[in-house]
Order: structure tokens, then C-alpha cells, then sequence
């Protein structure tokens, strides 16, 4: 131990190895031989150490701390955290074995899991810098980021020089809707010495939020120009001039850059991959697919297929998108809910529906949260004349158009509902929707909208969930349902942006993945959709449980509403649902949040 304290790794090993052959039964000599070879960058050698002094001592919380260490050398996190939770059984007060069970498990998703052991890891050192940094990111995992926040103060006031907490603040800033705060953070974190790509991406996603498009498309150039390999700027960039080029950037085309970089670069596969999935999803599938069939030519990976089955369904080759999904199918249907939506949605649009309801089931069962498998199902539940369809949505009961009583401070609604339109709209800046997004002729907001520092935000956002869970309190559990099983809890909001639709705009029917229940609350509405004479043309209404359109399947909306200024509409997030154009000069501005049930 002397030995490797003072860095001569060669010669400690080869002492261990001495003393593991002379006491080859005495487990503490082959956990040194362990240590030795993890330190020496052999795994393999340490974890067969390891487990020869299991074999003589089982479950020796010490030995079992180490080992784990050795296997997440090796990439085997699973392994590295049963070892850990094993640990801590053996010796409770182990502060590190907590620590690294929290961590272990933050990294696997195991978020509930990671906000245990992290809160025992504190319990035991109440002033670790490091364990408060993780129990941040364990809350921000959980969605709780009002404690992450707290978290990653606590932190900083123990470690005030750590750049990466300083980052990890900054990103729950944003997500807390305080770009400017934000920025804050991560100018610190440079200041620190942290200069890299992500950070450099971040920036440029926080003046977007602030509402400087000029300066986050400046700042994403600068990355670009800096990291051209680094993947997640080529996407902001492009991003950023498909929304914002039309005023900035008028003469440039958009993906000329991104096209550039694959070009540059042709073995970085990671890069050509998001360029392929970003003409996708920009209705350019013959490009994407010959981007893809590049990639698959090199490597046999799940992920390229999978996006060329897209492409193919997209350019209506149906036929060899359902060969190709069905050789998926044998490969994920039981590890990627994702994939069998995909599949879920080729099949309905090849009216193959019994089929689609089977898949959608997989999906469901394989994650009971996923809102577009529930989507998907209640559509094939619907072609086969199935009643679970209406025990699913509930067209009259999950569905809600609800007065909002204006805050504090307000005389009456119309008031509330202007001043909130004044703060709103100057936030619109982009000239065209974003590209992954259900709008058509309109704009997003860029970033939260709630949490900005603006009182008639913060007074709309308490009024707005207010009525929420009032509504909630008013509907019957279902354990069984995937919306109703949540009645009992409030809602907290989990994202928040606002829509400006223009003559001829709409949402093309969509659910909300992220969210379990969904929201519009009207702020402006053009005369087609307010003038009760143009009631028969249902222009600007909301629509719900019609597919979209691209399945080809002739099914009319289940209900239809039309909007009324100041109210709000709410419904469960994998309900379908879409507008109905209207030709108007005056714009639809809504604002609209999904929300998950709030966590105890």
C-alpha cells in the first residue's frame, strides 16, 4: 500500500503477487493483489482477485466496495451495483459505499434508487461537496428541481471552485425557466477554466432563452468553428437557422453547414447519424435515407436501421420498411418501447391492426409511462370496435375547457389575460416553427416560459395550477388506467412554452411524450374562431382523437372544441390532438404546459 501511495505500481503488484501466492487462502491478500491490478489499469486481473477473496470471505463489505470499483472499470455498471448495494447491507455507515451506490445508480436511471442512497450518504457526511453535486442531479432526474437547485447551492457553498456544479446549476436554471441566471453560472464555470463544447452548446441554448437570437447563433458558429466534431452543436446550429434564419440568416441555407461537417468528417458516424435524423424529421426522408444507407454499408447498428425503415415509410416504401421492421422486431421487442411505436405506426398505416394493438401492448407493458404507446393504442383499439378505447380517453370526462380566475392584482380576466399577452408575445421572434415540433405556420417559445423572472408569469402560473388540481380533485382512480391511476396527486409543471399560430397555421395532431397531462390556455384568437357565425367551419378549434394524418387512416375527431380567451383546456398527454386551420391576419397565441404528478 506504500507502494502504490507513492505511485510505484509495478513494484506493489509484484509484491501482491507474491503475497497471493504464499496466502492464497487469506482473503485479504488477494483483495491487495485486487487493489494492485485495478490501480494498474488491469481489470480483468483485478476482478478475478476480487473474486477469489469473495470465494474465501462472502460478502465482505470492503471487498465488495473494491470489486465494484474493478467492474465499472470494465463497463459492467449493473454488476458494480448489486456489489454496492450488497456493501452497504454489511456495513451501513460506509459513507463511501453510499456515495458510489448513488452514483452507480444515477448513471443506470435508477433515480429513485440514487435519491436513497445519496440521502444516507448525506445522513452520514452532511458536508460532502460531492454527495450534495449528486443528490442534485438525482433530484433533477426525478424532476424536482426546485431541491436540485437547493442541492447545488449546498454544494457550491462547501466547493464554491467546482466548475462542473456550477454547470449543473446553470442547467437546472434554465430548466427552472432563468436563462439569465443561467448564464451566469456557466460564464463562472469558464471562468474556472471549464472551455468545452458542451458548455459552449449551453451558452448558446441559454441567450436563446433570453430571447437573443444573435448571440446564441453568434455563440453556436463559435462552437461549431471550434468543435466541428462535437455532434450536439451541428445540431443547435442547425436548429437555430431553420427557426431563426429567416430573419438572421436570410440567404443561408440552413443544413449547409451541418452537410459541410459530415463531409469534412466522413468517419465520424455519430455526426452523419444526426444529420440523417435531422432531415428526417425536416420532411427531407430521401436524403436522410442516403445518409443512413452510407452508415449501414460500415457498421451493422440497430439505430441506422431503424431510421431507414423511417425513411423508407416516409417515402411510402411501405413494403420495405415492413420487411425491415419485422427483422427489428425479432431483435427489440422486448428492450425498446421507442422501436415498437415505430413499428406500431407502419403497421396501422398498412391497416395490419391487430398486429398494431399487439405491438402497442408490448409497448406499453415494457413502459407503462409512454405516452405515444398509449396513443397508438387507443387508435387500434378504436379500428377494431374495441371498448377499452373508450375506457382509455373518456372524450367527455378527461377532456376540460376551464375558466382560470385572474390572480391577485387583476380587476377581472380580460385584464389578466392582456397583460399576459404583452409579456408573451415579444418572446416570439423565431420566422418559422421549430423542426421536430407538431406546429405549421407559427412559432414557439424558445426555453421555459415559467419561472422567468416576470410577476405576471409567476401570478399566471399559480392561478393556472390552482385550477389544474382543483379539476384533478374532481375525477374518479382507476389503478389500472394510465391517467387516472395518478388521481390523488397534484400536478407539477414539467415544461412551458407558448404558441403564436398565423393565417393558415396549425398543430398537425400530436401527443406530448414528456408529459402525463397536457394544457392550452387561450390568450388571443382571431374573429373566425371567436365570431360565433363561423361556428359551422370549426376554423381555430382543438380537435382530439384523430391520428395524424400521415397513417392514412380515414377517422374523424372524436371531439371538438372551440377555444375561448382566458380559459383552459386540459387533457391527458397521449390524447391526439391537433387545430383545425383558420384564415385570419390576427394570430392564435396560446400558452401551454405538460405536467407530470407532482412527487411526494
Amino acid at each position: 500500500m506504500r507502494l502504490l501511495r507513492t505511485g510505484d505500481q509495478v513494484t506493489a503488484r509484484s509484491l501482491a503477487n507474491q503475497l497471493a501466492r504464499d496466502a492464497y487462502d487469506v482473503a485479504d491478500a488477494q483483495q491487495l493483489l485486487g487493489v494492485c491490478c485495478a490501480e494498474g489499469a488491469d481489470a480483468i486481473a483485478a476482478i478475478a482477485a476480487f473474486e477469489r477473496a469473495l470465494v474465501l470471505v462472502p460478502e465482505q463489505p470492503l471487498i465488495l466496495f473494491n470489486y465494484a470499483a474493478a467492474l465499472r472499470k470494465l463497463g459492467r455498471e449493473p454488476a458494480a451495483l448489486d456489489c454496492l448495494q450488497r456493501a452497504v447491507i454489511g456495513a451501513p455507515n460506509h459513507v463511501q459505499a453510499w456515495l458510489e451506490l448513488g452514483l452507480s445508480a444515477l448513471r443506470l436511471d435508477r433515480a429513485d434508487l440514487a435519491l436513497t442512497a445519496l440521502a444516507r450518504a448525506l445522513e452520514l457526511q452532511p458536508d460532502s461537496a460531492v454527495a450534495w453535486h449528486a443528490y442534485g442531479n438525482a433530484q433533477r432526474s426525478h424532476n424536482q428541481l426546485v431541491k436540485a437547485e437547493a442541492a447545488f447551492r449546498r454544494a457550491l457553498e462547501l466547493a464554491p471552485q467546482t466548475a462542473s456544479t456550477w454547470i449543473n446549476l446553470g442547467s437546472v436554471l434554465r430548466l427552472r425557466g432563468r436563462p439569465d441566471q443561467a448564464i451566469a453560472c456557466f460564464e463562472r464555470a469558464k471562468r474556472l477554466g471549464h472551455d468545452d463544447a458542451a458548455l459552449g452548446d449551453a451558452l448558446a441554448g441559454a441567450w436563446l432563452d433570453v430571447g437573443d437570437a444573435r448571440q446564441s447563433l453568434d455563440r453556436a458558429r463559435e462552437v461549431v468553428r471550434a468543435f466541428p466534431a462535437f455532434v450536439p452543436a451541428q445540431v443547435t446550429l442547425a436548429n437555430l437557422l431553420w427557426e431563426y434564419g429567416g430573419a438572421l440568416a436570410p440567404d443561408e441555407d440552413g443544413l449547409a453547414a451541418f452537410r459541410a461537417a459530415v463531409t469534412a468528417q466522413p468517419a465520424n458516424a455519430e455526426l452523419r447519424f444526426a444529420l440523417a435524423q435531422f432531415q428526417l424529421a425536416a420532411k427531407k426522408a430521401d436524403a436522410a435515407l442516403a445518409h443512413i444507407r452510407i452508415l449501414r454499408r460500415d457498421a451493422d447498428d440497430v439505430r441506422y436501421a431503424r431510421v431507414e425503415a423511417s425513411a423508407l415509410q416516409a417515402l411510402g416504401e411501405v413494403d420495405a420498411a415492413g420487411k425491415l421492421y419485422a427483422v427489428l422486431h425479432r431483435q427489440l421487442a422486448h428492450l425498446d418501447p421507442e422501436f415498437l411505436n415505430d413499428y406500431v405506426r407502419h403497421l396501422l398505416s398498412t391497416e395490419q391492426i391487430e398486429a398494431a394493438a399487439a405491438r402497442a401492448i408490448e409497448a406499453t407493458q415494457l413502459d407503462p409511462h409512454n405516452q405515444t404507446a398509449w396513443a397508438y393504442l387507443s387508435t387500434a383499439w378504436r379500428l377494431l370496435d374495441d371498448p377499452r378505447e373508450a375506457w382509455l380517453c373518456d372524450y367527455a370526462e378527461l377532456i376540460a375547457l376551464l375558466d382560470v380566475p385572474p390572480p391577485a392584482g387583476f380587476a377581472d380576466s380580460a385584464s389578466f389575460v392582456a397583460a399576459l399577452q404583452q409579456t408573451v408575445e415579444p418572446l416570439h421572434l423565431a420566422t418559422r416553427e421549430p423542426v421536430q415540433q407538431s406546429l405549421r405556420g407559427g412559432s414557439q417559445t424558445p426555453g421555459r416560459l415559467f419561472g422567468r423572472d416576470t410577476p405576471v408569469l409567476a401570478a399566471a402560473q399559480q392561478a393556472l395550477m390552482q385550477t389544474v388540481n382543483q379539476w384533478l380533485r374532481t375525477l374518479k382512480v382507476d389503478p389500472e388506467h394510465p391517467f387516472r391511476r395518478h388521481i390523488g396527486a397534484d400536478a407539477a409543471i414539467c415544461g412551458s412554452w407558448s404558441v403564436k399560430l398565423w393565417s393558415a397555421g396549425k398543430h398537425v395532431n400530436h401527443i406530448h411524450p414528456q408529459g402525463w397531462m397536457s394544457s392550452a390556455f387561450y390568450l388571443a384568437l382571431p374573429p373566425s374562431v371567436t365570431d360565433p357565425t363561423h361556428a359551422d367551419s370549426q376554423a381555430g378549434y382543438i380537435q382530439f382523437g384523430q391520428p395524424p394524418v400521415e397513417l392514412g387512416l380515414d377517422l374523424p375527431p372524436r371531439r371538438v372544441i372551440r377555444p375561448e380567451i382566458g380559459k383552459l383546456a386540459l387533457f391527458p398527454s397521449y390524447m391526439w390532438h391537433g387545430t383545425v386551420p383558420f384564415a385570419d391576419p390576427q394570430p392564435r397565441i396560446s400558452i401551454a404546459f405538460d405536467m407530470t404528478p407532482e412527487q411526494p
